[in-house]
């Protein structure tokens, strides 16, 4: 008999439960639903619609963070006056332990990482969730809910956080704030206030500096007084964290953020740094691929907008040649562009786009080509790159454009520079 029991705020369906969304978050509120005994039907846009009399049908719906809350199914759900939850929110109802939770437009992947890391590394049972690739139903249904006092860190999206309505967390842990996603929320203010939905569900805040310059302007926070405010930037280096992942920025934040959790949770610091020194950077995130002729080669597939890739430049002081491009997110392409001049050698574009990109790079007179490939865009940096400089895939896209994801197009990248020292000694 399983553990998992229905909640008050949740009553038995009086029928089965519609799942829209067949991916990974969706598979998960399928296992989590079955564990809980409860019938249900999954509906995915690729290949089975959802209709007026599929919402009469089905009492409960469990939607995945790719569906808006103005997506036409959950407007059927909502006319037929089913109850309506997205995954995330739907299986914190059944957690049994603690809740820290993980936003912002970067880094929110590797500081959920860390932090599971330290906690489990410091004697603390702790595991990742969310939109780090489990998601938080498939982690319930597999531990029964799990244990009190154990850490469920989730990392939130705004997709996630937009519709939250149950989810609470001890903390929220809010690394930065830039353009993102304007392909799904109407402008930054409504991007903010997605975020702000998770802050608003959270016992306290630890907000990065980008994070409160844009709240000096958001208006009344209903959070403010759950805030602490944490320098991010420009900070001066720390000998304890020396030849660790954490040393130099943009993962400098990720650290200090987690260190203000980490204090104000009345943890020893010690087991924290200790932890820094043995967490390994997942892949395709500001990693180095290889040295060939004194020109280094670095995989940052991971940047998918703007913010991310500026992050990575401040690593770097000159001789960068750019690998840029894919598919838009909306933003202004313009703006990004000109805050590159004078920090690049040469853009050389990819994907859907690069004809936006050239355009603003001619109008700000900085050095661009145009190519059909990334293998083709790496050649030819390859080709131009003198002793000294690096050559940097952070695209500020996403992938889907040319590639399945972020680490195939990371992967084919990594490929073609090994093409490259095939026949070239690397000097590691």
């Amino acid at each position: 008999m399983t553990a998992l029991t229905l909640p008050p705020q949740l009553a038995r369906p009086a029928g089965p439960a519609a799942i829209l969304g067949a991916g990974v978050s969706g598979l998960g509120a399928r296992e989590l639903l079955t564990a809980l005994g409860i019938g249900c039907t999954l509906f995915d846009e690729r290949d089975q619609a959802f209709t007026e009399r599929d919402a009469a049908r089905h009492p409960l719906v469990v939607y995945s963070p790719g569906f808006r809350r103005d997506h036409p199914w959950l407007a059927l759900a909502r006319a037929a006056r089913a109850d309506c939850w997205g995954e995330l929110d739907f299986a914190s109802l059944f957690w049994k332990g603690r809740v820290v939770a993980v936003t912002g437009t970067n880094g929110k992947t590797t500081l959920t990482e860390f932090l599971v890391h330290a906690l489990n590394a410091g004697g603390q049972a702790a595991a990742a969730a969310g939109n780090i690739g489990l998601p938080l139903a498939q982690l319930v249904a597999g531990q029964d809910g799990g244990r009190p006092g154990e850490i469920a860190v989730c990392e939130v999206s705004s997709f996630q956080a937009e519709g939250l309505r149950h989810f609470r967390a001890e903390a929220a842990l809010w690394t930065n704030f830039a353009e993102d996603h304007l392909e799904r929320h109407a402008g930054m203010s409504e991007y903010f206030a997605a975020k702000a939905r998770l802050a608003s569900r959270s016992a306290a805040v630890f907000a990065g500096s980008s994070v409160r310059r844009y709240a000096r302007g958001a208006g009344p926070l209903d959070w403010a007084d759950r805030a602490v405010w944490v320098e991010t930037e420009g900070l001066p280096p720390d000998a304890a964290l020396a030849g660790t992942v954490f040393a130099q920025p943009p993962q400098r934040e990720n650290f200090v953020l987690a260190a203000a959790w980490w204090a104000r949770a009345g943890l020893d610091p010690a087991p924290l740094y200790a932890a820094a020194r043995t967490f390994v950077l997942g892949r395709h995130r500001l990693s180095r691929v290889a040295e060939i002729g004194g020109v280094t080669y670095w995989n940052d597939s991971k940047a998918t907008n703007f913010h991310a890739v500026e992050a990575a430049l401040t690593r770097f002081p000159q001789g960068v040649w750019l690998i840029a491009g894919g598919k838009g997110k909306g933003g202004d392409i313009a703006g990004f562009v000109r805050r590159l001049a004078g920090r690049v050698r040469e853009l050389l574009l990819i994907g859907e786009t690069a004809p936006q990109l050239a355009d603003a790079a001619a109008r700000a007179d900085i050095p661009h080509r145009r190519f059909d490939s990334l293998a083709a865009a790496g050649a030819a940096a390859a080709r131009a790159a003198r002793r000294g400089d690096h050559v940097l895939l952070s695209p500020g896209f996403a992938s889907f454009d040319q590639f399945r994801n972020y680490q195939d197009r990371g992967d084919q990248f990594e490929a073609a520079v090994r093409g490259l020292t095939a026949a070239i000694p690397v000097a590691c």
